[in-house]
């Protein structure tokens, strides 16, 4: 009886040789390339920077860390940090609470989640916060609230104004009731640099939430923001499952916010350093007209 391989064809290892030819892909280390959430356009981390972080085929707005942010908006070697020594402890025994934030700071190579300090911005002398976002994103603690309260006072007694970026996801629930009267604890400082007569401007980025919108991100005398930046309260999700409704397309947008009259413009991050240049020199009297 014949066996059923009998009739097949030996095999021969020339046949289909290009099936065996493997396609050697570019090895791009991730370094070199970030994908654009918003287009899916593949681009060069290098030219990104370049431009401000700041897609070039869609215009969508990456984040910043703090220090390229003021190294975008200050005048060159003008900037001299303040209260950079302030450190976080564990005031209501969090579990592991410690270990993040050592992580936070090995991720962020911050000590805190916001960078105080003074500079000149377009030659006008300002106090200015920036807000850390690869910091627990930017969640504001005991001592977020203690440097930011702090630049106020510092500005009030000089008559500085005040230039502020907000980023963050809201109180630092490992901190517990103590990161929430940090809400009222600023905004008493916001409120009495205001009644010396001071300007405050504050720049809400992607995304400004929780606590730190319903306190000082909302209370500067001018409010400014990046294109389509998160700003509320709470999440829209969780709104939606408060009242049960679908929410308005682009609800908590900047786009959103500054149509209901709760932004006051929405700027480019390329003309930011001008937009708050020109604002500086209107309320010092040195542009005229």
């Amino acid at each position: 009886m014949l066996k059923k391989e009998f009739f097949r064809r030996p095999k021969n290892e020339l046949e289909n040789y290009n099936k065996y030819i493997k396609t050697v892909s570019p090895d791009v280390p991730s370094e070199m390339c970030v994908l654009c959430p918003s287009c899916r356009q593949t681009l060069f981390t290098g030219a990104l920077n370049e431009n401000s972080n700041v897609c070039p085929k869609c215009g969508y707005h990456f984040r910043m860390n703090a220090r390229q942010r003021i190294s975008m908006l200050a005048d060159e070697n003008t900037f001299e940090e303040l209260y950079g020594g302030i450190l976080s402890k564990n005031p209501i025994g969090f579990p592991n609470y410690p270990e993040k934030i050592k992580h936070a700071r090995l991720e962020s190579a911050e000590k805190e989640a916001v960078v105080c300090g003074t500079a000149r911005i377009g030659g006008n002398d300002c106090a200015l916060f920036v807000m850390e976002p690869h910091f627990m994103m930017g969640s504001m603690g005991t001592v977020v609230g203690e440097k930011i309260t702090r630049i106020f006072e510092f500005a009030r007694d000089r008559s500085l104004p005040v230039v502020g970026y907000t980023v963050s996801g809201g109180a630092r629930m490992q901190e517990g009731i103590l990161s929430l009267m940090q809400m009222a604890k600023t905004s008493g400082a916001v409120k009495l640099h205001s009644d010396a007569g001071n300007l405050y401007i504050a720049v809400l980025t992607d995304p400004t939430t929780g606590g730190v919108t319903a306190s000082f991100a909302m209370e500067a005398d001018i409010i400014l923001a990046e294109p389509n930046a998160l700003i509320g309260f709470a999440g829209p999700r969780v709104i939606e499952q408060t009242i049960r409704q679908k929410l308005p397309a682009g609800f908590q947008r900047a786009e959103f916010l500054l149509e209901k009259g709760f932004v006051d413009a929405i700027v480019d991050r390329k003309n930011q350093r001008k937009q708050i240049a020109r604002l500086l020199s209107l309320h010092t009297g040195r542009e005229r007209g």
